[in-house]
């Protein structure tokens, strides 16, 4: 049975997205997406401004809950968290929540937000191809860690264009077959049209060399707005078929179902 799936998704809960949930629903109905995830930016005791508060986390989930049965005739809705693999800041309250799924992503190397345009500055500080390699480790301890099903925008790195001189695919060689052993999947999320490097997550390479690991795949428009909602989802498809991919996984109660695509 085919599927349209988009699991990663926000809420204004994060404190940097526009619009209601039921407008994001009825944007994916429009779209005629099958599953809707929302997976709000986790609490955590670090960067606060750009998350959920500890003290919503109920709220946030029986909201969706509650959406999942008003919409069940028309879309079908999941419940998941983005949680930032930071060792030492992430909270069982989060690890070990109700829902359909967590994806884990990096968005800090030695807690510098090196995807925030606030802090782009500090990429003189460092060799190009050091941030690269520290991050992609960063990739792998987060798939051995064993704590999440979705690897979040796996090359977010390149948000700004500051390319490694090293192969790319040599710096993640060892990342992938890291997500391989723990059974991750890759999500392939077309936020990366929406930044300076205009480029979906992951690059074709790295999605090139996860079909030949046999690694699956998901989808995400990482949606902060409401026109972000099923994002560029067609061209996402079609390079997920032109590599030979011929389903893509959903979760449920933290476990995978497959469809195709």
């Amino acid at each position: 049975m085919k599927k349209r799936v988009d699991l990663h998704n926000h809420t204004t809960r994060c404190n940097h997205a526009n619009g209601t949930i039921d407008e994001y629903i009825k944007r994916a109905i429009e779209l005629g997406i099958d599953i809707y995830g929302f997976s709000e930016h986790a609490p955590m005791n670090f960067d606060t401004k750009y998350r959920l508060k500890f003290e919503e986390m109920d709220i946030y989930e029986q909201e969706i809950k509650e959406l999942k049965e008003r919409y069940k005739n028309q879309i079908d809705i999941r419940l998941g968290y983005e949680v930032d693999y930071l060792p030492n800041l992430m909270d069982k309250r989060v690890l070990n929540s109700e829902v359909d799924y967590l994806i884990g992503s990096v968005h800090f190397i030695d807690k510098w937000g090196f995807d925030n345009p606030e802090f782009i500055g500090h990429y003189k500080d460092k060799n190009i191809d050091n941030i690269w390699i520290d991050y992609f480790n960063a990739i792998t301890n987060m798939a051995n860690s064993g704590l999440f099903d979705i690897v979040g925008h796996l090359d977010l790195i390149k948000v700004f264009k500051f390319m490694p001189q090293k192969n790319i695919t040599s710096i993640a060689y060892n990342t992938l077959k890291a997500i391989k052993k723990s059974n991750m999947v890759i999500e392939i999320n077309t936020a990366g049209f929406r930044k300076p490097i205009n480029e979906i997550y992951p690059s074709e390479e790295l999605l090139l060399m996860a079909y030949e690991m046999d690694i699956d795949i998901s989808f995400g428009s990482d949606a902060h707005e409401i026109n972000q909602v099923g994002f560029e989802y067609e061209r996402a498809l079609k390079l997920a078929k032109d590599i030979g991919y011929k389903k893509v996984i959903a979760f449920k109660n933290r476990d995978s179902e497959s469809y195709e695509i």
